[in-house]
């Protein structure tokens, strides 16, 4: 269990016993039978002995007997309330108790969880909560699926690896690393090939051999319709195309197919554009094949506190900054959208989701927002 954090659950987990697995005290005090409680003024009770968590009474509590309890010990026999240590007057053996509502204060034998039932379905990300609900039942190993593996490329001569010397027309390489956070993010296994030239036998050599190492073989840059954009060509030698080209803004220039045994994605070049692929496209790919049962995150609605401009024909997804005010959500753009503009995806907490028939959004409109999300 110690290395389960982020992993799928491969299984469901079912309770070997009820938790708690007897009535127990939710507080330090005193337990008394219900037939004690005064229905009035108070009672005096003898105090028969001390339980602490972890130990069993050994008698059976009687009429006109209190028991000291500490929290989480066991319900003794003969008793089904508990009056907390700091509304009751303790005199030598003696303590005084007053009216309580039957019952207060126990935690009942499988009030958490009942034996045999499942306590986690397969299919969960499992959280530090999720652990430790599971070893509270005293299992120590799950089975988890496979992390998928993913090999991760940049192509074009035109980027330089960060912390090179960057020559005149060149850019840095951030694509690669922006993916790279997002794959383990997700819970991918990442196998980083670097950065491929603009040359078709060396591309070619390489995605063969991304592909006979990985799962998902996962590019960016190269699947545009310019002279050395080669990754789709190479793509059509070396395996299938499925689709390439969606009508959405950014992100158009995604190829998707496969190399033998592995999928394949070609994500844009322009940094927006392939963050924004990623999460709409791969990023569900990926869940699926770890075997989680939740693949896309929620959406809701928030009214747009600008006018957006969009044409038809097309899904867009606008950077936002989201927030809640006066009752509601609104939402407003981060900006400049251009595709390049990577800093809008720092700036925002969310994507505003236009649909293909939805043309200029006046303010005050209503529209879909889908908040950048960690895990979920």
């Amino acid at each position: 269990m110690t290395r389960a954090l982020a992993r799928v659950l491969a299984g469901d987990v079912q309770a070997p016993f009820d938790v708690p697995p007897a009535d127990n005290s939710a507080v330090d005090g005193y337990a008394v039978g219900s037939a004690d409680i005064p229905s009035a003024g108070t009672r005096a009770l003898d105090v028969v002995g001390d339980l602490a968590a972890g130990a069993v009474f050994a008698g059976t509590l009687r009429p006109g007997q209190a028991l000291r309890i500490m929290t989480g010990a066991p319900m003794p026999p003969g008793a089904d309330t508990v009056y907390p240590q700091e509304v009751v007057q303790r005199d030598g053996h003696r303590v005084s108790i007053g009216p309580i509502a039957k019952g207060a204060n126990v935690r009942m034998r499988g009030e958490d969880v009942e034996a045999g039932g499942i306590v986690i379905e397969r299919g969960t990300v499992l959280r530090p909560q999720e652990i430790g609900l599971i070893t509270s039942l005293g299992i120590w190993q799950v089975e988890v699926h496979r992390r998928p593996r993913v090999a991760l490329l940049s192509t074009g001569d035109e980027v330089a690896e960060p912390g090179t010397p960057r020559r005149p027309g060149q850019i840095y390489d951030a694509n690669r690393f922006t993916l790279r956070g997002s794959i383990e993010q997700c819970g991918g296994e990442v196998l980083d090939l670097g950065i491929v030239p603009d040359v078709r036998d060396v591309l070619s050599a390489r995605l063969a051999e991304a592909a006979s190492m990985a799962d998902v073989v996962l590019t960016s840059g190269g699947v545009s319709v310019g002279v050395y954009d080669l990754v789709k060509d190479v793509l059509a030698e070396l395996g299938t195309i499925d689709f390439w080209q969606v009508a959405m803004q950014p992100g158009r220039p995604l190829a998707f197919g496969r190399i033998g045994p592995a999928t394949f994605f070609g994500l844009p070049g322009n940094p927006v554009a392939s963050l924004l692929a990623f999460m709409l496209f791969v990023r569900p790919a990926l869940g699926k094949l770890a075997g989680r049962r939740r693949l896309f995150p929620p959406t809701w609605q928030a009214r747009a506190m600008e006018r957006l401009t969009k044409k038809t024909g097309r899904r867009e997804f606008k950077r936002g900054v989201l927030a809640f005010r006066d009752g509601g959500w609104e939402v407003r753009s981060t900006g400049p959208q251009g595709s390049g503009i990577l800093s809008s995806m720092v700036a925002g907490n969310c994507l505003i989701v236009l649909d293909e028939a939805r043309g200029d959004v006046a303010a005050g409109e209503m529209v879909e927002v889908e908040p950048f999300t960690e895990a979920f």
